[in-house]
Parts: C-alpha cells; structure tokens; sequence
C-alpha cells in the first residue's frame, strides 16, 4: 500500500474518524439490529449479520450509505457514502491511491474508526500537530492501514483468530465475544466495535470508537 512510515511521533492513546461536527463520545446508542452469528468461514456478511448500537443510525432503504447501498460498493467506494465515516474518508482521500487500493483488495476486513475519534485525537494532540498528522501522507496512510486486515473476518471469526497482523505490519488483538469484540492496538488502547458486520463487495467492517495505533 502506499502506506508506509514511522509511527513514533504519535503518542495519542484515543482516536477515531470524526469531524469538528461530530461529539466527542461515541453516538448514541441505538436498538441493535442483531447479535452477532457464529463465525462464516469466508467472513462475509449478510445485512442480517450487522450488530451493534450505532447500526440503527445509518440511513434505511436503499439511501446512499444504506446497507443495501454499501453492500455491492467495495469498501473505500462503500465507506463514502455511510455518515459515521465522513472523517476517515477524508483522510483516507487525502492519501493517493488509497481509496484505489482499498477497493482493488480481493477480502480484507476493515476496522473504520468513527467521525467522534478524530476529535479525540485532535483533543489529545493539540490543533497543529493534528492538522499537522493529516498533511503527512506517509504517515497518515501508516495508520490508515494498520486498520485493515488482508484477510476477511466476520466477528465470530475475529474472536477466534484472537490476534490479527495488519496490512501496514503490526498487531492487534481481538477480545469479547462475537456479540461485543474489542480491538486492542500495538499501545494497548481497546476499541469496542459501534456497528459490526458490516458487508461490502469486498470488505467487512466494523465502525469502532478509537483510532488503533501500532507499538513504537
């Protein structure tokens, strides 16, 4: 990927995709649409698979960012149209051939920090070395990647591999069950999954509360 690069400079424990708009916490909580069902061993989803307490708060019907509207979109194509997104997307643009890349993938599993994370990094860092973060392609597209998996999980799945290596190198650690897996990063910050299950022509994601950072 065109994603390569030094992590050291960043000491942020929080993050997650978000815009100024958006709160700081993560969303509301609404009804989830489901629990998660034991593991496919493809990892792909169905729209009846999708769990969490902020799925209620994506569009309905065939909407732009819809489940129906995502789903036969590969996931870069996919994750623009969906409102928890706008942040990662926008960074995710900001890096050339990126998006390109995501979308070429064949099955990965994508971790999609939400639009409230960026504000907890921005928070946490400070407005220039934010603003800072988000010029520096190399470095941006580093931690982009190191939320996608070169393999494709559905949540059960994800409990039992157990402990995952990124597309950009590093590790990260699933726990919970399938109904609430948590993403632990490379610095030890735990990040619970907001709308899982997700499918896309092909990826599946998993919006969660904090931006994963790699050990260094």
């Amino acid at each position: 990927m065109a994603a390569v690069g030094a992590l050291a400079v960043l000491t942020v424990t929080l993050a997650a995709c978000g815009g100024s708009e958006e709160p700081a916490g993560p969303p509301p909580a609404a009804a989830p649409m489901s629990s998660a069902p034991a593991a496919a061993s493809n990892g792909v989803t169905t729209n009846d698979d999708v769990f969490g307490p902020a799925c209620g708060q994506l569009p309905q019907g065939d909407a732009p960012g819809s489940l129906d509207n995502m789903g036969p979109q590969p996931v870069a194509s996919a994750a623009a149209t969906n409102p928890l997104l706008s942040t990662l997307v926008s960074a995710v643009t900001a890096v050339p051939g990126l998006a390109d890349t995501l979308n070429s993938q064949q099955a990965i599993t994508v971790f999609a920090p939400y639009n409230g994370a960026f504000d907890q990094v921005k928070t946490t860092m400070g407005d220039q070395a934010f603003n800072g973060l988000l010029s520096d392609q190399q470095q941006l597209g580093a931690i982009l990647s190191y939320h996608v998996v070169p393999k494709r999980y559905d949540a059960a799945g994800l409990v039992e591999a157990n402990k995952l290596t990124e597309l950009a190198g590093g590790d990260v650690t699933i726990g919970g069950t399938a109904d609430a897996p948590t993403v632990t990063d490379g610095k030890g910050n735990t990040a619970t999954v907001l709308c899982g299950n997700i499918p896309t022509s092909n990826a599946t994601v998993f919006v969660i509360d904090k931006v994963l950072m790699p050990a260094g």
